[in-house]
């Protein structure tokens, strides 16, 4: 049997018996994604096309441990001449619970240029411990993954945000807990491709030396309605810039009302 499908079976079994049907986990108002919705992206490399994004929440919702979860699935692959010189195959999923929209299970998938990670990591929001194969930490209430941090962040109410409003998230990385600060940057309407949207505009506070050359050399721009679909994202990174802009999409949860052309 596949390992990763036995340990979420193993995961499933443990957490059924263990955890109790609780009210102590928060409750968050989602309003913004529901089952089946795809988001897919092209990337570029500065002038060139360097490769596609896939976000997709499968069609039907799942049972955790006694919590109903929403199953999430990214996917990132190279294309073109970027493909045969540093082939990356990503993918990550997560198993979010569709009240908390907190992870139970995350599980990440990367081939890069032949440098692997594969990486089975389980959340217990009762005790606020995080374990993998490696290790357990302890770890803030609510700790995201670096999936479900972005479907979190998309029920955040900006309604009265004024520039430079900070939103903290606290997220597990490789063992770690990292504390990332997102700051609003106010609202902007974006022509792509795909069309013209209105948005409204963020710089996440990021990791200065692996891949960033500053802590606010990225920007997000996300639509200006009940959706907050990341529509461009855009960072400068150690050897160039890199952007990410939105190709098609399907299955909202609302009508797309930001885009306006």
């Amino acid at each position: 049997m596949n390992k990763t499908i036995f340990a979420l079976l193993i995961f499933l079994l443990l957490s059924w018996l263990a955890y109790p049907q609780t009210d102590a986990l928060r409750k968050v108002n989602n309003e913004a994604f529901t089952t089946s919705e795809v988001l897919e992206y092209r990337i570029h490399y500065g002038p060139f096309n360097a490769g596609i994004a896939r976000l997709e929440i499968m069609p039907e919702i799942k049972e955790f441990g006694k919590r109903n979860v929403f199953h999430i699935v990214g996917t990132g692959r190279t294309t073109g001449a970027f493909d045969r010189f540093f082939k990356v195959r990503d993918r990550y999923e997560t198993y979010l619970d569709n009240q908390s929209i907190i992870p139970w299970y995350f599980v990440r998938r990367v081939d890069e240029g032949g440098y692997k990670i594969s990486q089975d990591v389980t959340f217990n929001h009762f005790n606020n411990t995080v374990s993998s194969q490696k290790a357990t930490i302890t770890a803030p209430e609510n700790i995201q993954d670096l999936v479900s941090a972005y479907y979190y962040s998309r029920t955040i109410n900006f309604d009265t945000a004024k520039a430079g409003d900070i939103y903290p998230l606290h997220t597990y990385l490789d063992d770690e807990v990292i504390n990332l600060n997102v700051r609003y940057l106010g609202k902007e309407k974006l022509k792509t491709s795909a069309g013209t949207f209105n948005c409204i505009k963020f710089c996440p506070v990021l990791l200065v030396g692996r891949v960033f050359k500053d802590d606010d050399d990225m920007t997000i721009w996300v639509t200006d309605d009940k959706n907050r679909i990341v529509i461009r994202a855009q960072a400068e990174v150690l050897i160039g810039s890199i952007q990410m802009d939105l190709k098609n999409y399907s299955g909202l949860a609302n009508p797309l009302l930001a885009k306006v052309k």
